[in-house]
């Protein structure tokens, strides 16, 4: 089993930055595919970003190049930078983990992954 905790939420204004982090705990995750996905309020869960085991990244259009995925096997931990932010980024983001390492392609729907956080809140004033 692994646990992941996420961190890093908070209320910040328009146009600024966050780090999100996400620790792991009960097994090492350097094997693992990770990825972040968010939830506003009345709306679906969706997929924001994900890093293979391998380091290959790949994001959704409305976080690119805004958005930057990263790992860090040595700390188990997994981090999301957030800048140039929007009122729209508004909402939790949770961390997910997928644990076979055979999944092919880049992991954008939620029910491929095995583990998940409890979520942070992120608010974006205007």
């Amino acid at each position: 089993q692994v646990q992941l905790v996420e961190s890093g939420g908070g209320l910040v204004q328009a146009g600024g930055s966050l780090r999100l982090s996400c620790a792991a705990s009960g097994r090492t995750i350097s094997t693992y595919h990770m990825g972040w996905f968010r939830q506003a309020p009345d709306k679906e869960r969706e997929f924001v970003a994900t890093i293979r085991w391998s380091g290959g990244t790949y994001y959704a259009d409305s976080v690119k190049g805004r958005f930057t995925i990263s790992r860090d096997n040595a700390k188990n931990t997994v981090y999301l930078q957030m800048n140039s932010l929007k009122p729209e980024d508004t909402a939790v983001y949770y961390c997910a983990a997928d644990q076979d390492r055979s999944t092919v392609g880049y992991l954008i729907s939620s029910y491929e992954y095995d583990y998940w956080g409890q979520g942070t809140q992120v608010t974006v004033s205007s």
